[in-house]
């Protein structure tokens, strides 16, 4: 039976994908709520061994695109499915890049993460049809990408937490990053952007699809 990793900071969620992991064969060997946990229970000596994470885009205390490429850097043949709502794809195309073994939305079904597990455990990618049109375009675009493309996933987190209002002070609590930081990433993103205030940043994240 696949032993699987189910990475979720909320309770109600990892319940109700436990039970469609089972329906679907798998069992769900170990659970987290934090990225930190995520570190401890695949990098713990003698723990219960995995044979595929699966993991929210969006983890607390530690993004999930952060996470994956730690995981990739210190687990490179443990296979990683990100999950998400696919309300931005992007975030998909993102981590697929970044080395994801495939995406799922918490939506699927058992068929679908069956499917799933046993593309990835096999070696292969599994990228949903309207993800994997999108990635093709963004691979195709090569050095040509959009910025969003080309932001690192904290500057990306960054970006949407200025066009949807924050403060500085709200983001840097929100990441963990120290107030010189976030305005430091937000000067950045001012001059790649080329605008000049966060009212013409949040029109470009509109413009651009990026909230």
């Amino acid at each position: 039976m696949t032993r699987i990793l189910l990475c979720d900071e909320h309770p109600l969620l990892r319940q109700a994908l436990r039970q469609v992991l089972t329906e679907a064969g798998a069992e769900v060997a170990a659970e987290a709520a934090s990225g930190a946990e995520v570190l401890r229970l695949v990098g713990a000596a003698g723990g219960p061994p995995f044979d595929v994470v699966l993991m929210d885009i969006e983890m607390p205390y530690r993004d999930g695109l952060d996470l994956l490429r730690r995981l990739r850097s210190d687990r490179p043949r443990l296979p990683v499915l990100m999950l998400s709502a696919f309300a931005d794809k992007q975030y998909a195309v993102r981590s697929l890049k970044l080395g994801a073994a495939g995406c799922l939305g918490k939506g699927s079904d058992g068929a679908q993460f069956r499917e799933a597990i046993r593309t990835v455990i096999a070696g292969g990618l599994h990228i949903p049809p309207d993800v994997g049109a999108q990635l093709d375009g963004a691979l195709a675009r090569g050095g040509r990408a959009p910025l969003r493309e080309r932001l690192s996933a904290r500057e990306y987190e960054v970006f949407r937490l200025l066009a949807s209002g924050r403060s500085v002070g709200e983001i840097g609590a929100a990441l963990e990053m120290a107030p010189h930081e976030v305005a430091q990433c937000r000067a950045q993103l001012m001059e790649a952007t080329g605008v000049r205030n966060d009212v013409e940043l949040t029109l470009y994240a509109v413009r651009e699809a990026m909230v």
